[in-house]
């Protein structure tokens, strides 16, 4: 796999944030090329009604599908997505790569979550855990897992 891009519905407000996705990026390099794209997040009003977050899910899901490039490995993340150890996570990555895909896009939402159509487009739906986190916490969290994904293909000793 020599590219990874995630798609991120939302701006990282925090710099402790943006530092941590920084660091794990600048390891990244030593295996692959990572692109983050920072999607607008739609606004909504403080109680939106189902059919406004409804609205506002299909708005950013065209956006992302938008930016998903031909051919990748595409995983969502969410909810109801497959839980895996950081060991069949690197699988994924090595059996995508063995088999000819070039590019991974994985995919964060915003607040709401992802549109069923961006679901649909992955060929892996990935839940982090059954626990809920904040999607700009996700990020970190996700750059952190794909570091170790790489690293337990590469055999580094980042991963015990």
């Amino acid at each position: 796999m020599r590219n990874v891009r995630i798609l991120c519905v939302g701006k990282l407000k925090e710099r402790y944030l943006t530092d941590a996705c920084a660091e794990y990026c600048k390891r990244l390099n030593a295996f692959c090329k990572p692109e983050i794209i920072e999607l607008p997040e739609s606004r909504l009003p403080d109680n939106p009604s189902p059919a406004e977050i409804a609205a506002c899910l299909q708005k950013e899901g065209e956006e992302i599908l938008s930016k998903i490039p031909k051919d990748a490995l595409v995983i969502p993340l969410c909810i109801e997505g497959k839980i895996l150890s950081s060991e069949e996570l690197s699988t994924v990555f090595t059996e995508a790569a063995v088999s000819g895909k070039s590019t991974a896009c994985l995919i964060i939402g915003g607040s709401y979550g992802l549109s069923d159509a961006v679901k649909q487009a992955g060929s892996l739906r990935l839940s982090m855990s059954r626990m809920t986190f904040p999607h700009q916490l996700a990020r970190v969290m996700l750059l952190e897992q794909l570091y170790r994904a790489f690293s337990i293909a590469a055999g580094t000793k980042y991963h015990k």
